[in-house]
């Protein structure tokens, strides 16, 4: 906007500087022109006196000395003979005598070097005198250079003047489009304090206005949603002292061990959860350097609780790529949340006796978790993949991959569904080593998936169970 007001004025200013120098610089030429022959009609006017009084060749040549201008011999005088009388010839003449001797009226005829002003004199009934005045081509255009010059400089300072002019302007109104724009990406990155100066022109006044109203309600409408999901969360503590209870009840055993474990991590979750929603702090920034889990850790962990009702279902398990260290920007209770989601889906949806793995690949830039079973697979996973789907025919919430896909898009990564080398489902989930934008942004430009990239080994296809 502001380049284009500058170029507008610029263009604006140009015209009129030229539709008006132009024409004063063609009327300050034809000044010059009038102003030297009119100093011609006086000098030759001024010998007008003496020739009608005498045609005596001294006495002329003494008032045609007087008459010169300029310290050269400009002016002449040629009387005609007659009457007895030779011709008489004064000064230096540039037209021939015949021309002379036709003139009966003032004239301006052009010569070698300029022009001449002819003043024909009548000094007898017969006899008609005429006076030639040399006007140089230097004396007519006297001044039209620096005249030019003047006004090509007064419209050079008049159309940078203009040009600083426009640039003031147009920064008062891009000034508060930029800070409209710095709020809105502040608030998009999570930054909800972020708010407009409500100045500027009418349109972006009004638009701060709107903008700064919105942002209100996006912190009104966050701080109940946290008071909700805190409410929601506190009213599982009553059902959940009920089964820490009846946990407690059980006995000894490793069934009762794991339900009671299981508990006081629901509790813990519970707590979490209701602490998070209370924060008055949205947890949207990006992790700061060093923060993360060891993936490869937290996914032994998860398998770990998991093995033992594989075991008592029946079901093959195999973890590959968890021998070593695996840095991810993740909080370790998001990714073991995102785990358990996944682990879940495969011992809610496939049969008892399902054998499933969970493989981790390492990259440079990226790792990926692969989840596979060995069930009836996913009829549409895309719709699976749509965010809050829900199957009322299992009891789903339609929250499970939705979390995975949070935590996968919140590091720039993604999450696909596929079919397995198993016979049934397999999630992938793409985790960048570094947080950039969001996958859906990402896909916008044309990115290409992890397995476009080389990222997934190809002995993942060939491996089978133990």
């Amino acid at each position: 906007m502001r380049w284009a007001l500058v170029k507008v004025c610029l263009a604006v200013t140009t015209m009129v500087v030229v539709a008006f120098a132009i024409p004063l610089g063609l009327v300050i030429k034809e000044m010059a022109r009038d102003r030297a022959f009119s100093n011609a009609e006086r000098t030759a006017t001024a010998l007008g006196p003496t020739l009608s009084i005498t045609t005596d060749r001294d006495q002329l040549a003494r008032a045609l000395a007087t008459a010169q201008t300029g310290g050269g011999d400009r002016v002449s005088v040629y009387v005609p003979a007659g009457g007895g009388d030779p011709a008489i010839r004064l000064g230096a003449q540039r037209l021939a005598e015949d021309r002379l001797a036709g003139v009966r009226r003032a004239t301006v005829q052009d010569v070698p070097g300029g022009s001449v002003w002819l003043q024909p004199i009548a000094v007898s009934n017969l006899k008609i005198a005429v006076v030639e005045v040399y006007v140089p081509e230097a004396e007519v255009t006297n001044g039209v250079t620096t005249a030019w010059v003047v006004l090509a400089g007064v419209g050079i300072a008049l159309v940078i003047g203009s040009v600083a002019v426009a640039d003031r302007l147009g920064v008062r109104m891009v000034q508060p489009a930029r800070r409209l724009v710095g709020a809105a990406h502040d608030l998009g990155e999570g930054r909800l304090g972020a708010r407009v100066p409500e100045d500027g022109p009418t349109e972006l006044r009004l638009a701060a206005v709107a903008f700064n109203s919105m942002a209100d309600q996006v912190v009104q409408l966050l701080a109940n949603e946290r008071e909700l999901a805190a409410d929601l969360s506190h009213r599982l503590r009553t059902p959940l002292t009920v089964l820490r209870l009846n946990a407690a009840s059980l006995g000894a055993g490793p069934a009762a061990e794991q339900t009671r474990a299981a508990v006081e991590q629901l509790e813990r979750e519970v707590d979490t959860i209701i602490r998070t929603a209370r924060d008055a702090k949205p947890r949207t920034a990006a992790a700061g350097p060093g923060a993360g889990c060891d993936a490869a850790a937290v996914i032994r962990e998860r398998m770990d609780f998991w093995s033992a009702l594989a075991e008592d279902e029946g079901r093959t398990v195999r973890v590959a790529g968890v021998d070593r260290p695996v840095r991810i920007p993740v909080a370790r209770g998001e990714l073991a949340a995102a785990l358990d989601a996944l682990l879940g889906n495969v011992f809610r949806h496939t049969p008892e006796g399902t054998a499933f793995a969970v493989d981790v690949h390492s990259g440079e830039d990226a790792v990926i978790v692969l989840v596979s079973d060995a069930g009836p697979g996913i009829v549409d996973p895309r719709a699976a993949m749509a965010r809050g789907s829900a199957d009322d025919r299992v009891g789903s919430t339609g929250l499970g991959l939705d979390i995975v896909r949070r935590l996968a898009e919140s590091t720039g990564g993604d999450v696909t569904i596929g079919s397995s080398v198993l016979g049934g489902t397999e999630v992938r989930v793409w985790v960048q080593r570094d947080r950039r934008a969001p996958a859906e942004s990402r896909r916008g430009r044309g990115h290409r998936g992890p397995e476009r990239k080389g990222l997934v080994p190809t002995f993942n296809r060939s491996r089978s169970l133990p």
